[in-house]
């Protein structure tokens, strides 16, 4: 097996398809939304022919779903951003707080040896 590749678990195939239905549904939403507000549009034209509002709701649907990824590919990379901010940092106070633990157990071991020595030392 590669490092980084692995078979996703069966929990793990689960979500990967619980997020694409959604993803679905998402998309499916915004498109009858775009075809609503089209409609509404044509609506408030009532000079267009058939053929023109067809062709108006069509061009207004492209245009809004494009919108609409557009707006979710922004958040998605927004949030890849926030996300390596977020690793890097937790990377960072991790490391620090080792850093912290070790010059602790440094500084407990520095003591005990020298309450050992001192015991050494003292008179019984």
């Amino acid at each position: 097996m590669r490092r980084g590749r692995h078979e996703p678990s069966a929990g793990e195939q689960r979500s990967l398809l619980a997020d694409e239905t959604e993803g679905y549904l998402l998309a499916h939403t915004h498109r009858d939304g775009a075809q609503r507000e089209a409609a509404e549009l044509c609506g408030r034209m009532p000079w267009l022919t058939t053929a023109q509002a067809e062709d108006l709701t069509g061009h207004y649907v492209r245009l809004r779903l494009d919108v609409t990824r557009q707006l979710m590919l922004g958040t998605v990379r927004r949030a890849e951003e926030l996300r390596q901010e977020y690793e890097s940092r937790y990377a960072h106070l991790r490391r620090a707080l080792l850093r912290r633990h070790a010059a602790g157990a440094c500084a407990v071991l520095a003591c005990v040896a020298g309450v050992g020595a001192l015991v050494e030392v003292l008179p019984d």
